[in-house]
């Protein structure tokens, strides 16, 4: 009976691909493999000149710092970050963060990290949506390095408006003085991994990593779902 009723509802509400929108096939759940071919990954933890890590210089002291996928306007990347963003498909953070985990644990630079901590919402922001996007990311990220996820160290103070495509300045400006540290005791001696959706001009995770400098002997490095192109 109740494989007869998951055909009905399959034959009359197709799973389709978060991706692209296509149909899923009967093996295939929530990126359809296609589109999980086409991924348009960077692998910087790899490369000896880090992209992302070299956008950071002089503006934050970083250990390591990635980017799992590659972002363009209208492109796939965009999509799926929409549908996590705004349509509570959450499972495209474990998606990603088993994608960019399973890489990450064979870096000997990674090794080290102790806590992983999300770039958290104000908590109106939070409340409203109901989930920060980029839990479920780190949390799997967390279970690949073996390593404490923690979300209530960095805290959002003030309730900005998306920032994402903001001009470099402006962003910058407004993200400096959004985040503060509680529960300092936590993180003495630690090496924290920060966790986004997206790199853009890198001023929030900026601002982010020097609130989180006040923190005694602290180690800090990035990984995000995605950065712009």
């Amino acid at each position: 009976m109740v494989k007869i009723l998951n055909y009905i509802v399959s034959a009359f509400f197709p799973a389709i691909c978060l991706g692209c929108s296509d149909k899923l096939l009967h093996q295939e759940q929530h990126i359809c493999t296609h589109c999980r071919h086409n991924l348009p990954f960077t692998s910087y933890h790899k490369h000896a000149q880090n992209p992302v890590l070299n956008s950071f210089y002089g503006r934050v002291l970083l250990q390591n710092a990635t980017a799992l996928l590659h972002y363009k306007k209208n492109g796939m990347v965009q999509q799926l970050l929409h549908q996590l963003k705004y349509k509570g498909q959450q499972e495209i953070g474990t998606i990603l963060g088993n994608l960019l985990g399973n890489d990450l644990k064979s870096e000997t630079s990674y090794e080290t990290i102790t806590h992983i901590i999300p770039v958290p919402l104000h908590k109106k922001r939070l409340q409203k949506r109901g989930y920060n996007q980029v839990t479920t990311f780190g949390q799997q990220l967390a279970t690949h390095l073996n390593a404490t996820y923690v979300d209530d160290v960095l805290v959002k103070v003030s309730n900005t408006k998306t920032q994402a495509f903001k001009k470099r300045t402006a962003r910058w400006m407004t993200a400096q003085h959004s985040f503060e540290i509680e529960n300092f005791g936590k993180l003495e001696n630690a090496h924290i991994l920060l966790v986004d959706d997206i790199i853009t001009t890198g001023a929030t995770l900026e601002a982010c990593a020097n609130a989180l400098k006040k923190i005694p002997n602290i180690k800090i490095s990035i990984a995000t779902m995605s950065i712009a192109s």
